[in-house]
């Protein structure tokens, strides 16, 4: 464990003068836990109004909520549980604290679970929550259960409906069409991920690339925003930033256009030339060819007349569409048979290549290839035998400069490249530039790498999106106050495709606009929309607008947001666009969704596999102690493999509710927060949990065995310097002081580490000589220790913490009967118990250390000097010698010169 010391298994006694209780007195946290979580609940001790009542400063913390898969796991574990300690942490700091849960219910696996089992997705997906609800209630996490809600409720996807249309009239969705993957047997559009080899990932059929008809949200309208606001978000991680500064993709370039020296007819009309957007218009001079798009106009009026290349352009289709398919994919090409001319080489024209390499969802589809310049294209031009001509060489280079098999991607010196020779590139892009304007032949551009939005998903278990096709009006938004568009109950999932378009009666509704017969739009909206606005509904969860601002703008943004890093772009780039799209549109005062973003790491374990290859579950192997593994079952060797993410295709996951049921869910809580720092990864052990239950029963019984023995709560907390009482009180406000700045900090485990350490100086003084007026000032000191201990622990450990205090506050005793630690303020340092009463100093004779001593802080310096001079070993060091010089550093050495 980082910084924390191994728990062992035994405490000094409990009390001064006392045995160690008895072994039996143990920890019931099977009857505690649920009994606490109903005093929670019945005191309402989590729940908060929806307008912040302003007499405590609001703190808002949130986990990314999930997807109701059936079983929680120890990702959820780990994600609910660093939320909730800054929850409960900020509770007990003054704050007033929203901390919601909902489910992200919509998705493909729930339409899924419908055509494999037989069952309707609605009943899949209520079924899952219940059964993941009571799982989450019993790691008792201080959620405001009252707010909860899934997304696939009317009550959720009809506001969502509602802001639809508003976002539609303000201009920021729009349909046009667009290239996607098709599954021609499901009849579906399938995102990249879900298109393996070129086929659909559940049919397993070939993959198209068609032209559909698609609803965008405008994000690009907001790429310059999105994109400088990130240098507002100091509490973000930077490596987040970073990814999403990458996918928004500002650059600065020219847009170039090559005219062709054949027109072709398109299928749009006659096509005269063809552009492109390059951020490198300094390397013109090195072009070998032109390359397009399998879906560029260009293509497309090739392939029409040549039955090769509308062979080569289907065989592109079948790959995805993501930059990752096509990186992997074999880089292939097809020569058009068309040339272009070039911009600054009068007479010079280059040919025209489809490649499918190049995505028409970036630039204009269409890239000018300078191989020596672009790795890339480099390995296209050799594989096809087209020149490579170098046109910037390294400052230090010649002339003679030449590439080889890696292309010269950095900044240098133009060479080979007429008026631009001898110019270093930022010049030299400037340069050209400005001959491209004159020319005629180009303008200066600023380019964004993010695409609009496409939310059309032909799916039935998702938002519907709330639009009426009318062959006279067009698209007509659904009037609010017919919202919202409710799934209809009654599909058939025995078809391939979307239910929705086959639906005998569902689409089939009169014009809002001229009462003609009309078309519901049967996409349903990608769920990533779903995400990207909850966080805000959950300020006001039953409220007839999607928002009240009141409520909306007295919480957002979220404080503290936590979750993987998986989510770093998407989500949360969707996120953040939906927020300033609802803030230009009124509904909100915020622009930014998270002010604080905490992404952490994954619970990790190892793997097991049996001989005949099948993976095992940790709970059916056996491990020894040298490492080695046997199935349980066969006593048979098993091949232990490296800690990795748990998933289910390894079977290396394992039960939190198994857990909960063994050690209880403060252990499960204790050891996940003790492990690593929570934004790396986390393995996960028996090993590990074991030792975290014989720490919680350990303080149980220190707190136990000694409850009933100590002075009254309000006995004085005096100590002298020097005593018992003084080290104690010292060392439980020093804790006080690092718990706070470790949980300030998110160095949750560094927490663990200095609650474990009080816990031992406890331990200690417990076990120490006090007798006449020492013992009530060490009685005094152990309570406020023993209190401090449950009040620190409360955000890690709640349960015990509650138990603890019960202890020590027992009900109709001391004023106890009402305390709750879930309703006590965060106890504060005593600033005189930090500082050190002694100070070691090092003792030396000639520089070499003879010696160490402690004296009280403030000693006049001839007592320091005497003492040192004094220590046996300095005086066999002197060895009778005349002391030259005497040098005293206070507070840290003395030196004899002799």
């Amino acid at each position: 464990m980082n910084d924390v010391p191994s728990p062992t298994d035994t405490l000094p006694a409990a009390a001064a003068g006392r045995p160690e209780p008895a072994a039996e007195l143990r920890h019931d946290f099977r009857a505690a836990e649920p009994r606490w979580q109903a005093e929670w609940e019945r005191r309402g001790c989590f729940a908060v109004p929806d307008v912040p009542d302003g007499s405590r400063p609001k703190y808002y913390v949130l986990e990314m909520f999930p997807y109701p898969s059936g079983k929680i796991h120890m990702g959820h574990v780990r994600n609910y549980t660093l939320g909730d300690v800054v929850a409960r942490y900020k509770r007990a700091r003054g704050h007033q604290v929203l901390h919601p849960m909902g489910w992200d219910a919509f998705g493909l696996p729930a339409e899924n679970a419908a055509r494999d089992r037989g069952v309707h997705p609605a009943a899949w997906t209520y079924q899952n929550i219940a059964n993941m609800r009571a799982e989450l209630k019993r790691m008792g996490l201080s959620l405001d259960w009252s707010r909860e809600f899934a997304t696939c409720d009317p009550e959720y996807y009809g506001q969502q409906q509602r802001l639809f249309v508003r976002l539609m009239r303000a201009g920021l969705v729009e349909r046009r069409e667009s290239w996607v993957n098709w599954d021609p047997v499901d009849n579906t559009v399938l995102a990249n991920e879900q298109v393996i080899d070129g086929r659909g990932w559940r049919s397993g059929a070939p993959v198209e690339k068609k032209r559909l008809s698609q609803w965008f949200f405008a994000i690009t309208k907001y790429a310059p925003a999105l994109l400088a606001a990130l240098d507002d978000l100091p509490r973000w991680p930077e490596r987040v930033k970073t990814m999403q500064a990458n996918w928004i993709g500002r650059s600065e370039g020219a847009r170039v256009r090559f005219p062709l020296v054949e027109p072709v007819a398109g299928p749009e009309g006659r096509i005269t030339e063809a552009e492109v957007f390059t951020t490198r218009p300094d390397t013109l001079f090195g072009m070998s060819f032109l390359a397009v798009a399998p879906e560029h106009p260009i293509a497309a009026a090739v392939a029409a007349r040549d039955p090769k290349a509308a062979e080569f352009v289907a065989e592109c289709r079948a790959l995805g569409t993501s930059e990752a398919a096509i990186e992997q994919a074999e880089k292939r090409g097809y020569d058009t048979g068309l040339r272009v001319a070039h911009p600054f080489i009068e007479g010079a024209t280059f040919p025209v290549w489809i490649a499918n390499f190049v995505l028409m969802e970036y630039g204009t589809g269409a890239i000018f290839a300078c191989p020596a310049g672009d790795q890339r294209d480099l390995d296209f031009a050799r594989k096809y035998g087209l020149p490579v001509l170098p046109v910037v060489r390294p400052a230090d280079a010649g002339e003679d400069f030449t590439v080889g098999d890696t292309a010269f991607t950095d900044d240098g010196i133009a060479f080979n490249s007429g008026f631009l020779d001898g110019l270093p590139t930022a010049e030299a892009k400037l340069a050209a530039i400005a001959k491209l304007e004159e020319l005629g032949a180009g303008t200066r551009v600023v380019n964004w790498r993010l695409r609009d939005w496409g939310v059309s998903r032909q799916r039935y278990w998702g938002c519907p999106i709330p639009v009426i096709h009318c062959d006279s009006c067009g698209a007509v938004p659904v009037p609010e106050d017919q919202l919202p568009v409710r799934l209809p109950e009654d599909v058939d999932f025995s078809r391939p495709g979307n239910p929705l378009d086959h639906h005998p009666t569902w689409k089939h509704v009169a014009c809002p606009s001229c009462g003609a017969p009309a078309r519901r739009e049967t996409d349903t909206c990608d769920t990533f929309v779903d995400s990207s606005w909850y966080f805000a509904r959950f300020t006001a969860p039953r409220a007839g607008e999607p928002l009240v601002r009141a409520a909306a703008d007295g919480w957002m943004p979220v404080d503290q947001y936590i979750g993987g890093i998986e989510h770093a772009i998407l989500h949360l780039l969707y996120s953040r666009f939906f927020t300033r799209a609802l803030h230009d549109t009124g509904e909100l005062a915020a622009e930014e969704p998270f002010a604080g973003l905490f992404t952490q790491g994954m619970v990790t374990h190892a793997s097991y596999r049996a001989a005949d290859g099948r993976w095992l579950y940790p709970a059916e192997v056996e491990v020894r102690a040298d490492g080695t593994a046997v199935a349980r079952e066969t006593g048979k060797a098993v091949t232990v493999g490296r800690g990795e993410k748990m998933s289910k295709s390894k079977n290396n996951t394992v039960d939190p509710g198994g857990i909960i049921d063994r050690y209880g869910a403060d252990t499960a809580r204790w050891f996940i927060l003790s492990d690593n720092p929570p934004d790396r990864d986390m393995e996960w052990s028996e090993a590990g949990v074991a030792g975290a239950s014989r720490f919680t029963q350990r303080l149980y019984r220190l707190v136990a065995g000694a409850a009933g023995g100590l002075p009254a709560p309000e006995a004085p907390l005096t100590a002298e310097p020097g005593s018992a009482a003084r080290k104690l009180r010292q060392a439980t406000h020093r804790t006080i002081a690092a718990v706070t700045e470790a949980l300030e900090g998110f160095n949750f485990n560094v927490a663990v580490a200095r609650l474990y350490e009080l816990t031992n100086a406890v331990g200690e003084a417990s076990g120490g000589e006090a007798s006449g007026d020492a013992a009530p000032a060490l009685g005094a000191a152990r309570r406020e220790a023993l209190e401090t201990l449950a009040r620190l622990s409360a955000p890690m450990m709640p349960h015990l913490a509650e138990e603890l205090w019960s202890l020590l506050r027992p009900a109709g005793r001391d004023g106890g009967a009402e305390a709750l630690v879930a309703e006590l303020d965060w106890p504060e340092a005593d600033p005189a118990l930090l500082a050190a009463d002694t100070v070691k100093l090092a003792v030396q004779v000639l520089g070499k250390l003879r010696a160490t001593i402690e004296v009280p802080v403030g000693t006049p310096e001839a007592e320091v000097l005497a003492r040192a001079e004094a220590e046996e070993n300095v005086q066999r060091a002197i060895d009778g010698r005349p002391i030259r010089k005497r040098i005293h550093v206070p507070g840290r050495i003395v030196n004899f010169v002799v």
